[in-house]
């Protein structure tokens, strides 16, 4: 009898054992299946659109651009030049870019709105009728306001060591000249006769 079982246990243990799934693994002492490895899901790029690339120049182009604009027509109208910081070239922030653009921007249409409308805009046409023509070249005074060399570099200095006398100026330059002057206590009397003439003094 004992040799009978005995004889059943080889044949039929390791049938049993290769049909019996494993528990082992490679690396594995415990005998328990490790578990699938864990996959980290990626995580979400929550600033990707707030975030410039370090040198993308779109924004502090434009930014740029209205800077110096405003402070053109700052200059032409005597006027200290508004400050600006280097803020927005040291942000990647795009939603900062965009304030700062839209800062210099209102700035910018501000400044030339004022430059286009001086304050005695009428005055100085009114002069500029009875004076001359706005290209006269006629030494000594020269331009629609007849400004000699002394008026201009005191009240022009920058638009004559730029562009010459007041002959190569734009109408709107030479009556800008004409009110520093005026804003500096002159008021209409360089201009005695026609100034008189328009009913100013």
């Amino acid at each position: 009898m004992r040799k009978l079982l005995a004889v059943i246990a080889v044949l039929v243990l390791p049938a049993a054992a290769a049909a019996a799934p494993t528990t082992l693994t490679a690396g594995s002492a415990t005998g328990v299946a490790p578990s699938a490895p864990k996959v980290k899901a990626p995580k979400r790029a929550t600033r990707s659109r707030a975030v410039l690339a370090p040198r993308s120049p779109f924004l502090l182009r434009k930014i740029v651009h209205h800077q110096q604009a405003t402070w053109r027509w700052q200059r032409l109208m005597g006027k200290s030049p508004t400050k600006a910081s280097r803020s927005a070239h040291a942000s990647r922030m795009k939603a900062y870019r965009k304030w700062v653009l839209r800062l210099w921007k209102r700035r910018h249409h501000a400044a030339r709105r004022t430059a286009l409308n001086p304050p005695h805009a009428y005055a100085w046409r009114c002069i500029h009728r009875y004076e001359g023509s706005w290209t006269d070249a006629g030494a000594p005074y020269y331009g629609g306001l007849q400004m000699d060399y002394g008026f201009m570099r005191r009240y022009g200095g920058d638009l004559l060591a730029r562009k010459g006398p007041a002959n190569n100026w734009t109408p709107l330059e030479q009556m800008w000249v004409a009110e520093r002057a005026f804003q500096a206590g002159r008021g209409f009397y360089p201009w005695p006769n026609t100034a008189r003439m328009c009913g100013l003094i």
